[in-house]
């Protein structure tokens, strides 16, 4: 039996032998239970500090990626000290999934007064950034925003009525949606704060 989404976890380790002995013993303890691991979503790759430089030296191209909690996760480096750190961007599908969602709900409140859209709008966006405001993902927060004004615009001009200027749209825009910013710290941060030295 195969529990649906039951649970979702990423597990890391130094050594690959160390994993491959763990994913062993995990399969046959839930086997135990009459239970089995989901055999497209689980895997083992190469990830960490020193994935890029190994794959660098066996020509094995970049790591992968591996997509939790709403992120795909990258290894990266901080590009002014080049130390590694796992970048973290809103998973594209979801992103177009919610931007799409936002816009058929633009569409059924086409014609409500302006003022009640933005500050709908204003709740959406602001708690779409609460989540995925985390460092890194910046490009995808201004991206977000920036098709989220698209689609009400869309929506405004097909009103039907007295057209509403783009000068205007914009200033209550400006009004309404947030600007996207970074809400969460970095990671050293969050330590740091944790653990004082």
């Amino acid at each position: 039996m195969r529990l649906p989404g039951a649970t979702h976890l990423v597990i890391g380790f130094q050594h690959r032998k160390e994993a491959e002995r763990f994913l062993e013993q995990l399969r046959g303890r839930l086997r135990e239970f009459g239970l089995e691991l989901h055999p497209e979503k689980t895997r083992l790759i190469q990830f960490g500090r020193f994935a890029i430089e190994d794959r660098q030296r066996k020509g094995e191209g970049k790591p992968e990626t591996f997509n939790f909690l709403g992120f795909t996760h990258i290894c990266g480096t901080v590009r002014k000290t080049g130390r590694f750190t796992v970048m973290r961007k809103t998973i594209g599908k979801r992103m177009a999934a919610k931007l799409k969602a936002i816009k058929v709900e633009l569409r059924r409140r086409m014609h409500e007064p302006i003022k009640d859209t933005g500050e709908w709008l204003r709740a959406v966006v602001r708690g779409y950034f609460n989540y995925h405001a985390v460092p890194g993902n910046f490009p995808r927060l201004r991206s977000f925003r920036h098709d989220v004004i698209r689609s009400w615009w869309q929506a405004v001009r097909r009103r039907g009525q007295r057209a509403l200027r783009r000068d205007v749209f914009d200033r209550i825009v400006a009004q309404y949606l947030p600007a996207p910013t970074i809400l969460h710290p970095y990671p050293l941060e969050r330590f740091c704060a944790k653990h004082p030295r």
